[in-house]
């Protein structure tokens, strides 16, 4: 039977390394207790001689009761081999009161000699010591090899010389690290092989993806024998990031049939992927396999006639099974299965045989026209209510007029003056805003917020504009494509025009639209007559 598998996540160290991540103290205990959830093996928490931040964390996470997960501090081997104990970094790994610790080492010469000026025999007496140091004080220590791959290249025998070192001082995982990210998959194959045909005893794999190959590295370890794997969430790291433990797990698990030491909730997948991105304020990458909004997304007319008759055809896994779910667009490429498919997953009721063929047709028009709607589904659900439900405006803009002033003391200002008619009352408004388009924006909504106080929790989370023909230059039609949330869904929109402010207010008010619907149809009653 094959040794269970270690996770480890290096998300709060390595992670926070990559360019635009930065995590609070809370930050980090909010992801440790989503990873613990997970079923996480260890959490490398940082580098309590790195900075007074991570020092603090590794006091906080003490009071946090953890079910399945240990914590890890990460540190350096010591800076002189006849100094091992008072060293401070080693000092700071003890006091953070962690049971496991990382320790990292030169396992290629080229950087023990260069970097820290050592013979051979020093920089294999500072591992064995340094390692020797924290198992005498009871912890649990892995042993990364940084930059062993590069080092194995270039000296097979320096380089399992370190690793010794670092087994005979008591390590009892020794982590093979791409530290550059440079090596190919049939190198990482052969070198974990070569490695563990030489020494007993677990061995790690922790890729970097500056080739691309992090996860098809680490999984390849894992073929060669690696039982102990290192990553981050959504491949978080510095230059290129990590190995992305949301891909690496699902393969390991579902087609590599590998066991982990502690039972994972794979169905959390996506949510944990998706709850580090937004800790971490930033936004999650569409087309991420397994987890990402776009992994089960069909399009073409063709293949959602397929998945509507056995998914497998055009899905490797169910999406269930990390937590994701399918979906399916309405585009110029599709075809009649798209929209049945689609207003059953409205709960629409399709009655008249021949909506779908006149819908389809309806769309592909309005497509050629420039509008999007594989990425404007508000707009999509408006029009297919309109047609199956009778679905109208709650409001109408009878009149629009945006102002701006710009003038060479430095002057921007812009003011939009609205008329929208709700039932039998019209609000007279003005608003100005940071430019024209959120002046529109502020004046709708201050307009009609009396009659639909739940829009006040809405707010426009993106705005993109694309200029359709570049051949009619400044006079060319425009999308735009508006993205609005409330905290607890979002939905995108869409416009179309040869004037930009025409095409926002298009987006804006569908905006508008969907949220009072929704609201309408899932929290109150209301008069349907008076609105009309």
């Amino acid at each position: 039977m094959a040794e269970k598998t270690e996770l480890f996540d290096t998300t709060l160290r390595d992670g926070t390394q990559g360019e635009g991540v930065s995590l609070s103290i809370q930050d980090k205990l909010r992801i440790t207790e989503r990873l613990d959830d997970f079923g996480m093996d260890i959490i490398e928490g940082g580098w309590p001689g790195s900075n007074p931040r991570d020092e603090a964390f590794f006091r906080e996470v003490r009071a946090l009761k953890l079910k399945t997960a240990q914590i890890c501090a990460f540190g350096s081997t010591a800076r002189h081999p006849q100094k091992v104990a008072e060293d401070n970094n080693l000092n700071l790994l003890l006091r953070a009161e962690t049971p496991v610790i990382s320790l990292f080492g030169k396992t290629w010469r080229f950087h023990s000699r260069g970097t820290l000026g050592l013979s051979d025999a020093e920089n294999e007496k500072l591992i064995y010591e340094s390692v020797r140091f924290l198992r005498q004080e009871g912890r649990r220590v892995i042993f990364d090899a940084e930059h062993f791959f590069d080092g194995y290249k270039d000296d097979p025998q320096f380089a399992l010389r370190m690793l010794r070192a670092a087994q005979e001082g008591g390590a009892d995982t020794l982590v093979l690290c791409d530290t550059n990210g440079g090596s190919l998959t049939d190198e990482v194959s052969r070198i974990t092989a070569g490695v563990r045909e030489r020494i007993e005893g677990p061995l790690g794999i922790h890729a970097h993806n500056d080739g691309d190959l992090a996860t098809a590295n680490t999984l390849a370890a894992v073929q060669a024998g690696a039982t102990h794997v290192q990553g981050t969430i959504n491949g978080l790291g510095e230059r290129c990031g990590n190995a992305n433990l949301c891909t690496v797990i699902p393969n390991l698990v579902l087609k590599m049939k590998r066991e982990t030491r502690n039972r994972l909730d794979l169905s959390q997948l996506t949510h944990l992927s998706h709850f580090v991105d937004e800790i971490a304020n930033l936004t999650p990458h569409a087309r991420s396999a397994y987890v990402g909004k776009s992994a089960f997304t069909h399009k073409g007319g063709i293949h959602v006639s397929s998945v509507l008759k056995d998914p497998r055809m055009y899905e490797h896994i169910p999406p269930e099974q990390v937590g994701n779910s399918r979906h399916v667009r309405v585009s110029d490429l599709s075809g009649q299965s798209n929209i049945r498919y689609k207003a059953g997953e409205l709960g629409l009721k399709i009655e008249n045989k021949d909506f779908s063929k006149n819908f389809v047709k309806q769309i592909k028009e309005l497509e050629h026209e420039g509008f999007q709607f594989d990425g404007a589904e508000g707009t999509l659900e408006l029009l297919m209510r309109s047609d199956l439900e009778g679905y109208q405006p709650f409001f109408t803009i009878t009149y629009a007029k945006v102002n701006v002033l710009i003038d060479d003391t430095g002057a921007d200002y812009a003011e939009a003056v609205l008329k929208v008619r709700v039932g039998n009352e019209t609000e007279h408004t003005a608003c100005d805003g940071n430019g024209p388009v959120s002046a529109l924006d502020n004046a709708l909504r201050k307009a009609i917020t009396r009659f639909f106080p739940e829009i006040a929790s809405i707010r426009l989370m993106d705005y993109k504009v694309r200029v359709l023909s570049n051949r009619d230059g400044t006079g060319a039609r425009v999308r735009v494509l508006v993205e609005t949330g409330d905290g607890e869904q979002s939905w995108s929109t869409v416009g179309v025009s040869h004037n930009i402010i025409n095409a926002s207010l298009q987006a804006l008010s569908d905006s508008l639209n969907y949220k009072i619907r929704r609201t309408a149809r899932e929290e109150r009653t209301m008069d349907f007559e008076y609105l009309a």
